[in-house]
């Protein structure tokens, strides 16, 4: 089959551009020793059930619905898989599951040696992980397995007349519990009508990471600190930012100093660190790692140099920025919104449904230029009711469309 070959050319590029690239290495030796710590820690007595998450964001979405299975269940162990080395390597340790490590790829060999010594007892594929061979046997073994929060467009290869054969492997799905109506439209045109509109599970999550939220006391006396004219400054964050979102944002702000400003970027290497300081030459800057709650008393910009922190720091924005929307897409503004403030971000937002309804309602902002961004924040700054009225809107959507967690669990049967 035409799968199988490109899988296997696909193999063989990994194997060769691993000895380049350090993080196609990890996944390559993480793929390799997957077997190994299937067999050193597998249960053959357990029973367990198995989620596959591409990367850390499809690992957030799935992780509501692991949790409350746990909960409910705690005979049943947990097995958590990752295709990319941004979802294991920062989620390898997390405690809700059992097992974890890299998913081999899917060759027909690969597929029936981990399935053989799993056993699952069902299956959840999280969002757009639709791995063949995988699931022929899966449903040939009878596992129920089900997609969670996927998401499907006119454009996949699904519903083109080329992607037929291919397209078949949406038929090894018990069921499909889907983002949005139009994706239960084009599933039922091709004959699939097992599906359930239940809305995307990462509303949940950004609710439980808010309950869970740190206190963080640099962060706080740094936005307590007055400003020049003795009040309490307004506060811009701007999370997983890249250079062309901070040669947009920054240069706002080095002309309206009494505003302070927080930036994590995404990529938080010593170069991008020192580009970010240079544009914020003439302000007073100092870096997470190194600060203490004296340090932080006269500073205007607080740089992140740290993961982990992020959706705990939003708590202290007026106004944020989720960085990624002028390169590959945006990343996740709901835990930016979930605070009740506005969220900023490029254009390339159009494959992210939650930021389509930020928009409608007037919580999030797109940006495609300094000329924009300058006009929104320059009513944002006249006016604090505006900024209130949006971040209102902004956390009253993530509240409206939270719970698909329970709708998926009350369509599956754990006995």
């Amino acid at each position: 089959m035409f799968y199988n070959l490109i899988i296997y050319l696909y193999l063989l590029g990994v194997a060769v551009y691993s000895r380049f690239n350090e993080k196609v290495r990890k996944m390559w030796r993480g793929e390799r020793d997957a077997f190994r710590v299937l067999r050193e820690k597998v249960d053959p007595n357990a029973r367990y059930v198995w989620f596959h998450a591409a990367s850390l964001g499809e690992f957030e979405q799935g992780r509501p619905l692991m949790e409350q299975i746990k909960r409910e269940h705690p005979d049943i162990k947990i097995l958590l898989t990752f295709f990319s080395p941004s979802g294991y390597e920062v989620r390898k340790n997390y405690e809700g599951a059992d097992i974890i490590t890299y998913l081999p790829l899917d060759t027909i060999t690969n597929a029936r040696r981990f399935l053989r010594i799993i056993r699952p007892e069902m299956a959840f594929f999280i969002k757009y992980e639709f791995w063949f061979n995988y699931l022929h046997i899966l449903k040939h073994r009878q596992v129920p397995v089900y997609s969670v929060s996927s998401i499907f467009r006119d454009g996949q290869v699904f519903f083109r007349w080329y992607g037929r054969q291919y397209g078949r492997v949406l038929k090894c799905f018990t069921h499909f519990f889907v983002q949005n109506e139009k994706s239960r439209e084009l599933l039922a045109g091709i004959g699939l009508t097992n599906t359930t509109v239940v809305g995307d599970t990462r509303f949940d999550r950004v609710l439980q990471i808010k309950a869970a939220a740190k206190q963080l006391p640099v962060v706080e006396a740094f936005c307590q600190q007055s400003s020049a004219n003795g009040q309490k400054p307004k506060v811009f964050i701007a999370g997983s930012s890249w250079q062309p979102d901070e040669e947009i944002f920054i240069p706002y702000f080095q002309k309206h100093p009494d505003w302070k400003m927080i930036i994590a970027p995404h990529v938080i290497g010593e170069d991008h660190l020192k580009q970010i300081e240079k544009l914020l030459e003439g302000r007073k800057v100092v870096r997470y790692t190194e600060a203490t709650e004296a340090d932080v008393q006269h500073a205007d910009v607080l740089i992140i140099n740290c993961f982990g922190l992020l959706s705990s720091i939003y708590r202290y924005a007026d106004v944020t920025y989720v960085g990624g929307g002028f390169g590959v897409g945006i990343h996740n503004t709901l835990e930016a919104a979930v605070w009740d403030v506005p969220v900023f971000f490029g254009p390339n937002n159009q494959k992210f449904q939650e930021a389509q309804k930020l928009k409608a309602c007037g919580g999030g902002l797109e940006i495609s230029s300094y000329d924009d961004f300058e006009r929104q924040m320059n009513l944002f700054d006249a006016d604090a009711e505006k900024i209130a009225s949006a971040g209102r809107e902004a956390g009253k959507l993530v509240q409206q469309l939270a719970g698909a967690t329970p709708k998926v669990l009350s369509h599956i049967q754990i006995k």
